[in-house]
């Protein structure tokens, strides 16, 4: 009795799967948005033997899911991830597995091994990119989808913030520059310590670096600052006093510096005190006072200001001395603080109200930075331990921290937990 082999079927069915992988490498589905193209330019870490899917899918869809709520761990991305519909898939150029006529999502194992391996500082400069064509205009601002209901604490706190208290005209593009330790995470190389920029007038993270721990922050700032846009005010703290990062800002970056003075640079802070050593009358034209009320203290900040010159520090056109004091609710002042710093500014460019501007808007790196991925994405709770994983998921978190800036929402919890809906998450990026 004659034996029958499905050898010919089986050879027609695989010739028609090479047809149709030859037609989808022939004609790619592309989606224009800007984030996906930036992500598209991340080298892939993986072998070419054995993969299965584009790394910029998986990118993409870990950024999209660190929008919403819940989405804190790699497990919790793909989850969410798991539930995109086929539609989304086929734009961002997902596998198409011919044997279910479905496209597929990759597996959590995938998601785990490609944020372990993938390349930190690429990662860092496609979300970074992404960020700076949005603040240039060159990418679509980010549109969120707005809930029923009265508006959000916060976002009403911030709509009255702006009407109670001005801005100073004349004020120059500024960011802020400071480190954060992941207290959960540790690799083989130790704990994870990042170095990020933040913009002052929108909360947009504008770049990050990883550095073996906090002594190591100034070797990051050339590499951080060199990749941004030159022209701006750089905030530091006293960590970053020094004659190089003065000389870089103003030199090669073309931009200008505000920098505390404290006990690393004694004869700089004791000529900045004896510059600024008078009393107040005698001040009283280069002096600028700013109250604060809110959170359950207030705060009242009185800065005075006086030229100085290169003899001082690199760059060097004025120092300043900056008293806050702050106290409860009922106007009882409880504690005092005095800090002397330097600047690079002349004072036809920043006078005393915009340097007290300047030094309040730099802990916007702690209260709308550290704070929100300590708080909010429970980045210090983190167990991430592998290779770049946990620097991977902190730039992600600053993507999403940026997106919800700049779609002009002041709470970035309230934003999360209204994003219900995967087509408006997509849609946020244009995919």
């Amino acid at each position: 009795m004659p034996v029958s082999f499905p050898i010919s079927p089986a050879v027609d069915h695989l010739a028609d799967l090479a047809l149709w992988e030859a037609e989808l490498a022939a004609d790619p589905q592309t989606v224009a948005s800007s984030l996906a193209g930036r992500l598209a330019g991340v080298p892939d870490p993986r072998a070419p033997q054995g993969r299965r899917h584009p790394l910029v899918v998986i990118l993409v869809l870990a950024a999209c899911a660190t929008l919403v709520v819940g989405n804190d761990c790699v497990t919790a991305i793909w989850q969410w991830a798991a539930g995109t519909g086929q539609d989304v898939l086929a734009r961002i150029g997902a596998r198409y597995d011919g044997w279910t006529g479905q496209y597929q999502v990759p597996s959590e194992a995938t998601f785990r091994r490609v944020l372990t391996q993938v390349d930190g500082d690429a990662l860092d400069g496609a979300v970074s990119g992404y960020v700076t064509d949005v603040l240039a205009g060159a990418a679509a601002t980010p549109v969120l989808p707005v809930a029923g209901g009265p508006a959000e604490r916060e976002q009403r706190r911030a709509v009255t913030r702006q009407a109670t208290h001005p801005v100073p005209a004349g004020l120059l593009p500024a960011a802020a520059v400071d480190g954060k330790l992941l207290h959960g995470s540790v690799t083989d190389g130790g704990r994870v310590f990042l170095v990020a920029a933040i913009d002052h007038a929108t909360g947009a993270i504008l770049g990050q670096r990883q550095v073996a721990d906090k002594r190591g922050e100034n070797t990051a700032l050339r590499p951080l600052l060199s990749t941004l846009d030159i022209g701006r005010v750089w905030t530091l703290d006293a960590l970053h006093t020094n004659k190089k990062t003065a000389q870089l800002i103003t030199g090669p970056l073309h931009g200008h510096y505000i920098l505390i003075l404290k006990g690393n640079q004694p004869l700089a802070l004791q000529a900045a005190q004896a510059l600024l050593s008078g009393t107040d009358t005698q001040f009283a034209e280069h002096t600028h006072r700013a109250t604060d009320r809110g959170h359950g203290r207030t705060e009242h900040r009185t800065i005075r200001v006086a030229r100085c010159d290169d003899q001082l520090f690199p760059g060097a056109r004025q120092v300043f001395r900056l008293r806050r004091d702050t106290g409860d609710l009922d106007g009882l002042r409880t504690s005092k603080d005095i800090v002397y710093g330097i600047a690079s500014l002349s004072d036809d460019l920043a006078g005393p109200a915009h340097l007290n501007h300047y030094t309040r808007q730099h802990w916007c790196i702690e209260n709308r930075l550290h704070w929100v991925r300590d708080v909010v994405f429970r980045e210090d709770a983190s167990q991430l331990r592998t290779g770049t994983a946990p620097r991977a998921m902190a730039t992600f978190r600053n993507l999403a921290v940026s997106t919800i800036r700049f779609a002009g929402r002041a709470n970035i919890a309230h934003t999360r937990r209204e994003l219900h809906n995967r087509t408006d998450v997509f849609a946020v990026y244009d995919i």
